[in-house]
């Protein structure tokens, strides 16, 4: 198969609107061609104009490990263009930045969650091309997660850089797409274009959205692998718990834990309130001691979720309700741990982080709710996914 940047350089007809035009970069460190060649060298070798390069959260060179840490601007040292960051004094580009192209081609490896920012910077470099008439290009790359939707909806007045618009936690797209319904869901006047994969099959075994014959590059530091990609719906929820995802470890946001948990009391209740809700993965129970983040230099008891391997089924695997369940169930046999971090979370400072999270209270609620069950979860979540799946129905290119 063909990544959209792969496509872009193999066939002059597609690069050829680019002739005579400034064109600007949004990349991360996984933004690569099929030959691991980064797409800023890749462009410029094929001879476009390329006058400006955006970077992420996380940076264009992925170098900064923690949400809420900022990018700096600087200048390229090899090209000497200017080096935008959408993660630093803005997250939104600004009109001295909009100035610098006429069109911008964004190649960002997603991982398929709404929480994951890439999402947001998509929506607000559309809506600033909008304002400026400049025209955005996404060169399409797969969604790792791929198809399955999980997750209530955002709710209205919980749109926050974790959440860009009304969608569930796990979309079930790829960017080129999410472009088109941020188009239509926002009524954005904006010349936009996608330069589809070729051969992409979201529902194929064995990487279910992910060519198991590419490399996988973190897009962001702990983004490490496609079993992160897979679990992350569920275990981005524990950035807002005082429970490690496990920062500060070798496989961080496949994991939860903590020093005063016993994790295999944790699983069995887990399995005791909702056993249909660990189909597709396997549960081990380890032991780890983050060097970095939280619990440093603790030893914490802890749950690894593997979706992957042979237990791993792609259909079946429901990460947000896992997660949800690791807490319910730490609820149930800890009674008053103390679950919820209270910290600014993305920029916003008056909502518990685990609420920013996802888009509203009705999770936590669940979680605290000593008589909610697991159906009454399901039944919240339910509609929503069922919705969005005929909300996205339009929009989907493969």
């Amino acid at each position: 198969m063909k990544f959209g940047i792969d496509r872009l350089l193999a066939d002059p007809e597609l690069r050829r609107p680019l002739q005579g035009k400034r064109v600007a970069l949004l990349a991360h460190p996984a933004s690569v061609t099929a030959d691991l060649t980064h797409s800023l060298d890749a462009l410029v070798a094929a001879g476009l104009d390329v006058s400006a390069v955006f970077g992420p959260q996380h940076g264009v060179r992925g170098d900064l490990q923690d949400n809420m840490m900022e990018s700096p601007d600087f200048t390229d040292p090899t090209y000497g263009m200017p080096v935008f960051s959408l993660y630093g004094e803005v997250r939104r580009p600004t009109g001295q930045s909009m100035g610098t192209f006429d069109v911008l081609l964004v190649d960002l490896q997603d991982v398929g969650c709404r929480i994951y920012t890439f999402v947001t910077t998509l929506l607000y470099v559309l809506e600033a091309a909008a304002a400026h008439g400049r025209s955005v290009w996404v060169l399409d790359r797969p969604n790792p997660a791929g198809r399955p939707v999980e997750g209530t909806t955002l709710l209205p007045g919980w749109e926050s850089f974790v959440g860009a618009g009304p969608m569930p936690m796990r979309h079930g797209m790829t960017l080129g797409e999410m472009g088109h319904w941020f188009i239509a869901q926002f009524g954005l006047d904006v010349d936009y274009r996608v330069i589809a994969m070729e051969g992409w099959q979201p529902d194929a075994a064995p990487g279910f959205g992910w060519p198991p014959e590419r490399p996988w590059i973190n897009p962001s530091p702990n983004a490490a692998n496609v079993n992160m990609a897979r679990a992350y719906a569920g275990t981005v929820m524990l950035e807002g718990t005082l429970l490690s995802e496990g920062r500060g470890t070798t496989r961080p946001l496949e994991l939860f834990g903590a020093p005063d948990i016993d994790a295999k009391a944790v699983i069995a209740e887990m399995r005791a309130l909702a056993p249909a809700w660990l189909a597709g993965c396997t549960l081990r129970d380890l032991w780890f001691q983050p060097t970095f983040h939280k619990h440093v230099g603790q030893l914490c008891s802890g749950v690894f979720i593997h979706a992957e391997g042979q237990a791993y089924d792609h259909a079946a695997f429901r990460p947000w309700r896992l997660q949800a369940l690791g807490f319910k169930a730490i609820r149930k046999l800890y009674g008053d741990y103390p679950l919820w971090r209270d910290f600014p979370y993305e920029y916003v400072f008056d909502k518990l982080a685990i609420d920013v999270i996802n888009g509203g209270p009705d999770l936590r609620e669940w979680v605290d709710d000593a008589g909610a069950e697991p159906g009454d979860l399901d039944a919240r979540a339910a509609p929503d996914e069922a919705a969005w799946e005929a909300v996205r129905a339009p929009h989907l290119m493969y």
